[in-house]
């Protein structure tokens, strides 16, 4: 009986010793840096000399910095464009989820944005937007239209990157429906096709809901790739024109390493991580909630 109880108490350590190398790593290299970044965001830091703590004053600074707030209200379009990804990936998964001749290669197609670096995909895209030997304005000059300068424009920036951002995520969205697509039920499918299920009341009732597990990654990945862009805004405009495409990530990059402030640049961290916090603990909830009614 003692040694009955012996093996249930090490069959239930197992799991955790497998898992305690990769906890171990994970507190080291992101859980600490998270809590040094909130600890320094107090202070007044030039990344070499003494520290000055001067409390909240660097997010009393942030509440009035118009560049801040310019590019939080950039990182607010990129969210609202960026759930585009989503619902245009799940389509071109159900498109492409389909037993016919060639799809292999149409799916390498549409896989090919993933496996690309994004500051190709800003090159790329700064290219196809040139106002004078770009793509885009060829396509444009078809329709009688004018060259328009997107990258120069300081309306029009913001949104050339994003639809460029835009590009490789509905190819990471729809890897992850097709993976969830191949593990639907076919016992579902088929009961529902007995009770006359069929077309948009198939996809709707029987198919979205089973892809709610994929359906809860893609938002995560999205709402984290929309806070944290840096790549293509560096890549593409380098902020400009006069900030106006600027986001937190790389308006937190230029006060820490260009204007050697550190505890402001951690402040911006910080904001930009309670809003990825927030946010996704939004969906999370939603999702139980769901599951749960």
């Amino acid at each position: 009986m003692q040694e009955t109880s012996v093996h249930s108490r090490w069959h239930a350590l197992t799991p955790w010793l497998f898992m305690l190398p990769a906890m171990l790593l994970f507190a080291v290299y992101v859980i600490m840096p998270i809590f040094q970044s909130i600890w320094i965001s107090f202070f007044d830091w030039d990344g070499i000399g003494d520290k000055v703590f001067i409390g909240f004053g660097n997010y009393a600074e942030l509440m009035e910095d118009p560049q801040f707030w310019t590019a939080l209200w950039n990182n607010i379009l990129w969210l609202i464009f960026y759930m585009l990804a989503v619902p245009i990936g799940l389509g071109v998964a159900l498109f492409l989820n389909q037993q016919v001749l060639g799809i292999r290669a149409v799916k390498s197609l549409f896989f090919f944005p993933f496996v690309i670096s994004q500051v190709i995909v800003g090159v790329v895209f700064s290219w196809f937007y040139h106002p004078t030997s770009g793509l885009l304005q060829d396509i444009i000059g078809v329709f009688g239209f004018e060259p328009l300068p997107i990258l120069a424009s300081e309306t029009m920036a913001t949104y050339g990157i994003i639809v460029a951002g835009l590009w490789p995520q509905i190819a990471y969205t729809m890897i992850l429906y097709l993976t969830g697509l191949n593990n639907l039920s076919q016992d579902q499918i088929e009961a529902a096709r007995m009770d006359g299920a069929h077309g948009w009341s198939m996809l709707w009732k029987v198919i979205i809901p089973q892809l709610r597990p994929a359906t809860f990654i893609a938002i995560v990945v999205t709402v984290i790739g929309a806070l944290r862009s840096f790549d293509l805004v560096a890549t593409m405009t380098g902020g400009g024109p006069y900030g106006s495409s600027t986001v937190l990530a790389f308006f937190m990059y230029e006060q820490a390493i260009f204007s050697y402030r550190m505890g402001y640049g951690a402040a911006i961290a910080t904001v930009l991580f309670l809003l990825m916090l927030v946010y996704i603990a939004f969906f999370l909830w939603r999702m139980l909630r769901a599951e749960r009614g």
